[in-house]
């Protein structure tokens, strides 16, 4: 799951949650908004803690460099 999909998820979830006013017959929309949202919260949380892990793009690489000099004169 990625962060854009963590975000949309939290965001169904925060709106069915609090501002949802609609009764559906055998299901509870409010139980559903609070699963979305808590499921996207712990989805985007993962994704921003291996993300750091990974690197991310660009940063600070550590590179081995070997110099190899011809003092020969």
């Amino acid at each position: 799951m990625g962060i854009t999909l963590s975000l949309l998820l939290t965001a169904a979830g925060a709106i069915l949650l609090w501002a949802a006013n609609v009764t559906a017959g055998g299901i509870d929309i409010h139980a559903v908004g609070a699963i979305l949202l808590v499921v996207g919260i712990i989805g985007f949380s993962l994704s921003m803690f291996f993300w750091s892990t990974w690197g991310g793009f660009g940063g600070a690489t550590t590179r081995r460099t070997t110099v190899v000099r011809d003092d020969v004169a």
